[in-house]
């Protein structure tokens, strides 16, 4: 537990009412029964949120249950400490931020407390995820239909604080029109549920609390028809128009007033949420998709107002910026490939949804004939596919992270982000606005909701130079057009930081002082979330800017060559530049961080493999975005001068199991495997080399000795007293066996040449030549039976070729080096000539597509990586070239489990083992989905990572292993994957190599 420190980069100094915060903690600590957080580190972590702003909390509390909730907002009261309730934290105004106690529900408080499927109604925790509440619907029929696109992290107590909207308001509305009652908790610490006016108590606080802003909003009943903007995405200030029933805002069907409304995007200023009651929808059961295609943006935003005649349930945008970086990421390319016609400079995403599927189809073609009417034929791909649908939504819903996966210091920034206007007027704002953006020399990307004139624009700026200054400018004159065009400023997103300021501006003083008195009414003494929608600070102040003139980075000489994250983008053409003035090759390993953009896709646990970590422990220090968090801060000094050999750095990566989940997964391309390669280099400079550490580093200098000796490793196996007591020194895990090494395949297999027309190189690693020899032989057999001369790794007299992975992991990089520059000089002669390497562990295999990249090699490593293929890949590539003859019979099983290596899934090398195991006659295949196996090269092996190993483990994989077919065949291409299988389920998995020697005919 640490005090508040005066650092400028991490927040102001503490008010001064503020009581020493150690005594706040201790207290924290004494009686809560969740988690307590004081160490600056955790506070770090969570001074940031999506947007561009960072506040360091006085400390975060974790309740673990309602009494702790309770608890937690008493004792901050009694200490005199602002509350700021948070969930996901993907705010992107700066609401989620601020010095205060940081309250995380997203923990414990997920629970899903009442259902009424007759109702159509469900009451939950502020917690629960959106995703999870929707699958936990859909047997049901229902859903929760405010589908924002964050909907695999963010929280119903965020939305509900910050009036979320999402991608079919058009049909659904907000989320005020949505949320039939809140239970809250008060700053004075009563508690009352929060609901329709007609049905409160006849007396007590909330009743007192509903009669006194009636009264308000009565006073102030002009201004409201006057200027509360006449659109449906407006989110600014305090819905006084709740009471307004001359003028009934379509929150209820029946237009009756709702106290709730006045709690739904008050971002947690006025009361902390317990539990909310949801209004649901049916589930529809048909949705069709058209992609209409335009070749201007300009058409694009000047139709949509034709196209929502037609009744669509979804209206989205996607810009060219948006569409060129989607092509340069290797998950998204397939997806928006099928989806143009040409090169269009914007696309639409109209979506059709309801209970026929012919009415669908009907109103698709309508769309077609709407277009050509409009003068653009032929403009609409049609996705009728429920697959392909979801695809292409998955690559819209990605947009922020996709916008902000721009290399360099200018990124989009929001902060006029998502102002709406009426759709007449759409076309000739976003023109103006463009103007706008190009008189400061910048330019916008834009996307979301065309079909509700709300989209989210970022222009393009460096907030370290000049972003500050072009901000304000670019706000100002922002204003103008929405106010000129009678819209909203805030139309989706909040208020927070970066629009509170103009909420008075928005709608008047006579309003403002109207919120104002409401934020007294509830909260007195100002202890929730403080300086958010009333008495905010400057959306430009510098003191709350995560990166600003101020920010520096620390000196340090990173071990791979970062440059490539250094280029300068030119925000009007979009062309990348060479290494610009933040320069020099060191500092791309902090940019390279800095990509994270706090958005929180990691959270998710609905597909891919991130985070595996976070999956098991939901500890924001074990996510993707909290390891980031941390690099960031020790890189900019914020954490003490250790750099990355800190406590907190090992700390944060402690439970990274480098499975390169995010290198995919996350649209930005964090790559945390490979910051912690850094850090654990660092770390070894410092600290020097665990036993351990060696004993990992130098499995392939031991691996030829400890073949010889495999009998003795097997004896001390078989005492158990013995074993223990050689792994407790080691520091390995007591209940993990150690690796069975078998005879030396490639000085078995030397002169042992089939000619053959074609030639192909096989990279027999370590783990395939010394441990599982079988696989080898099987590969080159079927290799050679596909008419191929095959290669190996390895000449008379010399010691096989290593990748360097097992030095990389253990921190020894400049051994990982000299591995890598002996196995490219010995295979570049072969790859000159035109021969592919081909292996068959992915770990090993793909660091050469992969590390061997950021070496310094230049043109060697990259035609390397060019010419490196898994061994299923290399056989799809043939077969599709016609050059692969085999003949394969049927085997002994009737279907197969896959589990992919994580690197596969990373490096999308899934889709070829999938392909190739459909080759043999009569087996059904079947892809686990699955994160980690857990087991992650020695990670599984350490003694204090076994049990987590073990949970991710228990996460989908040994479970789905577990319910397979006994005369299933499971197949696994990576050595420590199928170690753990057959450690968590007594089932033998085999390399797909294998599996096709059995069905050679």
């Amino acid at each position: 537990m640490t005090s508040l420190k005066d650092n400028s980069r991490a927040g102001r100094a503490p008010d001064a009412r503020i009581k020493p915060v150690t005594d706040l903690a201790a207290r924290l600590s004494r009686e809560l029964e969740g988690e307590v957080l004081f160490d600056d580190a955790s506070r770090g972590r969570y001074s940031t949120d999506a947007s561009i702003y960072q506040v360091t909390p006085v400390g975060v509390a974790i309740p673990r249950h309602q009494q702790d909730l309770a608890l937690a907002l008493e004792i901050a009261r009694d200490a005199g400490v602002p509350v700021l309730a948070r969930g996901a934290g993907t705010s992107q105004c700066g609401q989620t931020v601020g010095e205060a106690l940081v309250i995380d529900s997203t923990r414990w408080l997920d629970e899903i407390v009442e259902f009424d499927p007759e109702a159509r109604t469900v009451v939950v925790e502020p917690g629960v995820v959106l995703d999870h509440l929707n699958a936990w619907l859909k047997p049901h029929g229902l859903w929760y239909p405010v589908d924002v696109s964050t909907s695999a992290q963010c929280t119903i107590g965020g939305m509900a604080g910050n009036n979320s909207c999402g991608s079919r308001s058009i049909r659904y509305g907000n989320m005020v029109h949505n949320v039939l009652g809140v239970d809250a908790l008060l700053a004075g610490g009563s508690e009352g549920h929060f609901g329709f006016v007609d049905q409160l108590p006849a007396s007590g606080r909330v009743r007192e609390l509903a009669e006194r802003v009636k009264a308000i909003a009565e006073g102030v009943a002009p201004e409201i028809r006057e200027h509360f903007p006449k659109v449906l995405r407006r989110v600014g200030g305090y819905n006084l128009d709740l009471f307004d029933c001359q003028n009934p805002k379509p929150y209820d069907p029946d237009a009756r007033v709702n106290l709730a409304h006045l709690l739904v995007g008050s971002e947690g200023t006025l009361a902390v949420s317990r539990r909310i009651t949801l209004r649901l929808s049916p589930l529809p059961e048909h949705k069709v998709l058209g992609v209409v295609n335009f070749p201007t943006f300009y058409q694009a935003m000047d139709l949509t107002q034709h196209i929502v005649t037609l009744d669509p349930s979804a209206v989205e945008l996607v810009d060219r910026t948006m569409i060129d970086l989607s092509l340069e990421n290797p998950a998204f390319r397939p997806v928006i490939e099928k989806a143009l016609t040409g090169r269009p400079e914007a696309v639409l995403l109209v979506e059709f949804a309801g209970e026929e599927r012919e009415a669908q189809l009907a109103s698709l073609e309508r769309l077609h004939e709407l277009m050509a009417d409009l003068g653009l034929p032929e403009s609409v791909v049609a996705m009728p596919a429920p697959a392909e649908q979801q695809a292409l939504w998955n690559v819209r819903k990605a947009g922020l992270n996709i916008m902000m996966s721009m290399k360099g210091d200018g990124k989009p920034v929001s902060f006029i982000e998502d102002c709406a206007v009426p759709l007449e007027h759409l076309a000739e704002y976003t023109d103006r606005l463009t103007d706008v953006f190009h008189r400061h020399g910048t330019e916008g990307t834009w996307y979301a909701h065309a079909s509700v004139g709300t989209l989210h624009v970022r222009p393009i700026l460096d907030m370290r130079r000049d972003g500050a200054e072009k901000m304000r400018e670019i706000a100002e004159q922002a204003s103008a057009l929405v106010r000129e065009y009678k819209g909203a400023y805030s139309g989706e997103h909040g208020d927070g930081l970066c629009r509170g300021e103009w909420v008075a501006w928005q709608f008047g003083p006579s309003l403002n002082d109207a919120f104002k008195e409401v934020k007294r009414l509830f909260d007195p003494e100002n202890l929730l979330n403080p300086g958010k929608i009333v008495d905010t600070p400057r959306m430009d102040d510098e003191r709350y800017f995560r990166f600003s003139k101020g920010y520096r980075r620390i000196p340090l000489t990173p071990v791979f060559d970062w440059s490539g994250w250094n280029l300068t983008r030119d925000p009007l053409t979009g062309e990348q530049g060479e290494p610009g003035s933040a320069g020099d090759p060191t500092h791309g390993l902090a940019m390279a961080v800095e990509m994270c953009n706090n958005n929180g896709h990691c959270r998710k646990f609905d597909a891919g493999t991130m985070c595996p970590s976070y999956r098991i422990t939901r500890d924001e220090q074990h996510l993707t975005r909290g390891r980031a968090n941390t690099l960031r801060l020790v890189l900019s000094g914020q954490l003490g001068d250790e750099g990355l050999a800190s406590d907190d750095v090992k700390e944060a990566l402690d439970l990274c199991v480098s499975c390169k989940g995010c290198k995919r997964d996350c649209p930005t391309g964090v790559d945390m495997a490979k910051f912690k390669i850094e850090a654990r280099t660092a770390r070894v400079k410092a600290r020097g080399l665990s036993w351990r550490d060696r004993m990992v580093g130098e499995m392939p200098r031991y691996a030829p000795w400890a073949s010889r000796f495999s009998s003795l490793l097997g004896a001390v196996e078989r005492v158990p007293f013995l074993s223990r007591r050689v792994k407790a020194t080691l520091g390995l895990a007591a209940q993990r066996d150690f690796p069975r090494f078998c005879d030396n395949f490639l000085a078995e297999s030397q002169g042992e040449v089939v000619q053959a027309p074609r030639e192909v190189l096989l990279f027999v690693d370590t783990f395939n030549n010394y441990l599982e020899g079988e696989n080898a032989r099987a590969a080159k057999r079927v290799l050679e039976a596909a008419g191929y001369r095959v290669h190996l790794n390895v000449r008379q007299g010399e010691r096989p070729l290593c990748c360097g992975r097992t030095y990389l992991s253990s921190g020894q990089f400049d051994k990982a080096r000299l591995e890598a520059r002996r196995t490219l000089d010995h295979l570049m002669p072969h790859v000159r000539r035109g021969v592919a390497v081909v292996g068959l562990e992915p770990s090993c295999l793909l660091t050469m597509r992969d590390e061997f990249l950021q070496y310094g090699f230049g043109k060697e490593a990259e035609a390397l990586s060019g010419a490196a293929f898994l061994f299923e890949e290399f056989l799809v590539r043939a077969h599709v070239s016609g050059e692969l003859p085999l003949d394969l019979k049927p085997v002994d099983h009737p279907r197969a489990m896959l589990h992919g290596h994580c690197h596969q899934k990373a490096f999308d090398a899934v889709r070829p083992v999938e392909q190739v195991l459909s080759w043999i006659p009569g087996l059904e295949v079947e892809t686990i989905a699955s994160s980690c196996c857990g087991m992650a090269g020695s990670f599984g092996y350490e003694a204090e990572h076994y049990d987590a190993s073990m949970q991710m483990a228990e996460l989908s994989l040994l479970p789905a292993i577990r319910e397979a077919a006994e005369d299933a065949v499971l197949v696994a291409d990576g050595t420590s994957c199928r170690h753990q299988i057959r450690d968590g389920s007594g089932r033998e998995a085999l390399h797909v190599a294998r599996l096709l020697e059995r069905a050679l005919a």
